[in-house]
């Protein structure tokens, strides 16, 4: 099974910038996207053998989460049950005869951190609900988690240390729901690659001097990382300031 994630920052300039050429070149069986800032009526996505499923925020033109299957799930929900945090349309999740695929686009803690304390709630609240999955089924989790877990994961952590994305409580945050029994598919394969980032600023020329950051995954539970037989960024797609990343496993 090939699965597919992509922050496309805004589905709709996207689609103007061949996201449906990239979408059928990249051949997934599942494509999550993240921060589509639209509600699904407002563009015509017609895709022949996929499903949809959407979760928009309230408020307008803002986050947004929506999956593309041509696996059919028996279940389909949207949050994490949590009010305070429902919504922003951060979350969905299918559910199949053996897994549990969750789209998420995590909350930004912001320039000046005014959101972090937030962000810390919020972080409990996924990994709690998470942890409910992952007893019933294991789980898969994609999507831009708006942290870089180690100095490894992006070109500057000197000068980012304590920036939003890379401050010490995210990372801590991050490696918690590693420890709650995930693995981060990329670095299972690629522990010690360097260059690998699937975000860049639009600022100074980030993307052509490959300074980035890599705050999109695909985590696993543990018991099904044996069958990761691919990982990748996809840098060489355009579209949007992130790149898509993908996971292929073997049937399980």
């Amino acid at each position: 099974m090939k699965f597919v994630s992509w922050n496309v920052n805004g589905l709709r300039a996207c689609l103007k910038k061949n996201f449906m050429d990239s979408f059928k070149n990249l051949d997934a069986d599942i494509f999550a996207v993240q921060e589509t800032r639209m509600l699904q009526s407002q563009a015509l996505i017609e895709i022949d053998g996929y499903s949809q499923y959407w979760n928009s925020a309230e408020k307008k033109g803002y986050s947004g989460t929506a999956i593309f299957t041509r696996i059919q799930p028996r279940s389909a929900t949207y949050g994490i049950g949590y009010d305070e945090h429902d919504h922003e349309g951060r979350v969905i999740t299918l559910g199949f005869d053996n897994f549990y695929f969750v789209n998420v686009y995590a909350p930004n803690s912001r320039r000046t951190l005014e959101r972090l304390d937030y962000r810390m709630t919020w972080e409990n609240s996924f990994r709690e609900y998470i942890a409910k999955l992952d007893d019933v089924n294991p789980v898969i989790i994609c999507g831009d988690l708006n942290v870089a877990h180690n100095e490894i994961d992006l070109k500057n952590p000197a000068s980012n240390h304590q920036n939003a994305g890379f401050t010490d409580s995210e990372r801590e945050k991050f490696a918690e729901l590693l420890n709650a029994g995930f693995t981060d598919t990329f670095r299972c394969l690629y522990p010690d690659k360097i260059g690998a980032y699937s975000w860049w600023s639009n600022f100074r020329n980030a993307r052509e001097n490959n300074s980035g950051w890599r705050i999109d995954y695909f985590l696993v539970s543990n018991r099904i990382a044996d069958k990761i037989s691919a990982a990748t960024i996809e840098s060489q797609i355009f579209g949007s300031d992130h790149c898509p990343v993908t996971l292929t496993l073997e049937k399980f």
